[in-house]
């Protein structure tokens, strides 16, 4: 998909994929009479020689849909026009036992289907793009936020992982979200099928589809309210977490030496202030998650207070309607194109920890764990350490030892009844204070030490590399389906 920077200008893809800008309700619709022809055959319900004569007419349609300039086919009936112009009203025995209710269930289904997919792939090409970075930074020292205030010093690969765990169980929703949306409405006829012995089974097999909807309203009506919207809502999600890990990118733009940047060529300039250099690609992905997020709640605001058979829930997330996935597969191609311009200053991240008192826990956590002290002496202690340097404008690495003395001093006399002595050396006191010290010393499972981070980012490439694997088996079954539904198809005509 291609990528502009810019964050103004209209360039909403029309699909998701180019795959999918071929899948018109046209195509479904000629994809659907060729299965119920087979069908139909194999059911016993139509004799070989109907079925030879339509057959001829169902391939004449394609071919006049296939011209350029041909008008677009939207509806049933004018394909059904097209067949019984070539062979008669005998045309109109392919429409045994359906319904435009489940056919544009059908075709809307496996439209969402395809957009699933081209969505999965854009979500693990994403991901691989954070693990990829990832991988290079877990030695990368940074500080980790609360509040929007230092908090703990991290490193970048750390962080990465957090939000690759995440992006990991959006791709569990969205396989998970697929089994439902691989079924088939096809042969449910309006709602409750019909008097002939269709083979649902049997239709849904030859359009890749895993089985039917059993029940046939659910099947044609009842579903419509729920799989598409829970398909929406995972790809609604993923915008919410790209939006706030932009936003931590972003936000670097408003310092005067930030650690994180895009390389120059993914940004713009001002036309009047020569000096800056605009984040457009970000500027434009966080809109483009809004417009996912919006996109969504359309389709639930389409979908609320509708009674059954009502056209407007068929295509709710399509492309014709809100297009949910049309812009999250715009999304992802935005985000990862700004991952991969972006330039990290390790030099300039350790000095932002350094300039602030991030590492003050691990000094508390030092009386404790090698001195013997109560937990909140320690942490007394490191407060008074901050409240001094803060005011007195000192930072970690130029505090006086004789006043963090002092403030010891002061602390132990109020908890403890006397003064003590600081039991720490100054080598101590500046090694519990130095980011590295504090990153490498977090235990437990999942820690930001570079090992723990190292073993983390293993497990998540095996999960990627096996939900790539599933995407592409996904779509090896339908192209098999496809195959042997043509060939299916090509036989009725001999």
């Amino acid at each position: 998909m291609k990528v502009n920077t810019i964050p103004w200008g209209r360039d909403i893809p029309r699909s998701t994929s180019d795959e999918a800008e071929k899948e018109t309700w046209g195509f479904w619709q000629n994809r659907i009479n060729r299965a119920s022809l087979v069908m139909l055959v194999d059911q016993g319900i139509l004799d070989r020689d109907s079925a030879r004569t339509i057959a001829e007419a169902q391939k004449w349609a394609e071919g006049e849909q296939a011209k350029p300039g041909a008008e677009p086919v939207t509806d049933i009936m004018p394909l059904e026009k097209m067949l019984i112009s070539r062979c008669g009203q005998e045309a109109t025995l392919i429409h045994t036992g359906r319904s435009r209710q489940d056919i544009y269930a059908t075709l809307n289904q496996a439209r969402l289907r395809t957009s699933v997919l081209d969505f999965a792939d854009a979500l693990n090409s994403f991901r691989a793009k954070l693990l990829e970075i990832a991988g290079q930074h877990t030695e990368t020292w940074i500080p980790a936020y609360t509040n929007g205030v230092q908090a703990m010093p991290v490193t970048l690969g750390f962080y990465l992982w957090a939000y690759l765990e995440s992006f990991g169980r959006d791709f569990d929703r969205l396989r998970e979200a697929y089994a439902r949306v691989n079924r088939s409405s096809l042969g449910s006829a309006v709602l409750a099928n019909s008097a002939w012995p269709l083979s649902r089974p049997e239709l849904a097999e030859l359009l890749g589809f895993d089985g039917p909807i059993e029940n046939s309203l659910d099947s044609s009506q009842v579903s419509l309210f729920d799989v598409p919207l829970e398909a929406a809502g995972i790809a609604s999600n993923v915008a919410v977490r790209i939006s706030t890990l932009l936003s931590d990118v972003a936000q670097q733009y408003a310092q005067t030496r930030p650690w994180l940047l895009l390389d120059t060529s993914s940004t713009y300039s001002s036309s009047a202030m020569p000096q800056k250099r605009n984040p457009g690609v970000i500027n434009k992905a966080r809109a483009k998650a809004g417009d996912v997020i919006g996109a969504m709640e359309t389709c639930y605001t389409r979908a609320h207070n509708l009674p059954l058979g009502m056209y407007d829930n068929k295509e709710s997330v399509s492309e014709d309607n809100s297009a949910v996935f049309v812009k999250a597969v715009h999304l992802l191609a935005l985000t990862e194109w700004a991952f991969t311009m972006l330039r990290v200053n390790k030099e300039r991240a350790l000095e932002e920890l350094e300039n602030d008192w991030t590492c003050t826990m691990a000094l508390a956590e030092g009386l404790q764990m090698h001195f013997g002290l109560p937990f909140r002496v320690g942490h007394n202690f490191a407060s008074a350490v901050v409240t001094v340097a803060r005011r007195e404008g000192w930072i970690p690495k130029n505090f006086p030892f004789e006043k963090a003395k002092e403030c010891f001093r002061e602390v132990t006399g109020k908890l403890l009844g006397k003064p003590e002595e600081l039991p720490m050396t100054e080598a101590d006191f500046r090694k519990y204070l130095s980011p590295e010290y504090v990153v490498r010393t977090r235990v437990g499972v999942g820690s930001p030490a570079p090992e723990s981070t190292a073993k983390g980012l293993e497990k998540t490439r095996k999960a990627l590399d096996a939900d790539r694997a599933w995407v592409k088996e996904a779509r090896s079954k339908l192209a098999r389906a496809s195959s042997e539904l043509d060939r299916r198809f090509e036989a009725l005509l001999k």
